[in-house]
């Protein structure tokens, strides 16, 4: 299993646009979530063992931030060609078998993945109300095989930090997991 981390995107970047169908076909668009005080966009991938490792504490942390009036949406970018564990039918069951609150959508084509500069599932970004980039980086400092306990507290404190409008210091940890699978000549500039 080899390891990426997060790009960190800036500070203060607005929040890309995106406009995706979640696995069953509805569809989302970034706007939907302008009223949260905080957005939460986080890559995963049903088939990655850094999400497998976090997603029971990643459902957890979907409802908390449900109940704080924030908003947080899941993207699958992976290659379904070659993992099709990542297709939109398995997102579904993904969404069912572990109680996610958010929608979980499909970028089908990586453009919003390349927006975002994602690299790795898992990819967390906080953005306040008013779009900017609050926080990128892990989610906490749990990984397969360490034996931390996941707790989510990197991101669950950026969220209350963005809420509270309280600005995040600058030195973030990056998250980890696996690469993006990107499809054949549609690498970004960013990954390699």
């Amino acid at each position: 299993m080899v390891a990426v981390h997060s790009t960190m995107l800036p500070l203060g970047t607005p929040c890309p646009d995106f406009q995706l169908p979640d696995g069953g076909g509805k569809p989302y668009k970034r706007d939907d979530f302008a009223h949260a005080p905080a957005l939460v966009v986080a890559f995963i991938s049903n088939h990655c063992p850094y999400v497998k490792h976090l997603r029971e504490g990643l459902a957890e942390f979907g409802r908390e931030i449900d109940q704080l009036g924030a908003a947080m949406v899941a993207i699958g970018s992976n290659n379904v060609d070659r993992y099709p564990d990542d297709a939109p039918d398995k997102m579904v069951e993904e969404v069912k078998n572990w109680g996610y609150t958010f929608p979980y959508l499909y970028d089908e084509t990586q453009d919003v993945a390349k927006a975002f500069k994602a690299a790795c599932t898992p990819d967390f970004y906080v953005f306040d109300g008013t779009g900017r980039l609050t926080y990128r980086g892990q989610f906490d400092d749990s990984r397969p095989g360490n034996g931390l306990p996941v707790t989510g507290g990197d991101l669950r404190n950026a969220v209350h930090a963005t809420i509270a409008g309280r600005v995040l210091p600058p030195e973030q940890v990056p998250s980890i997991g696996c690469n993006i699978k990107w499809i054949p000549g549609n690498e970004p500039p960013y990954f390699g």
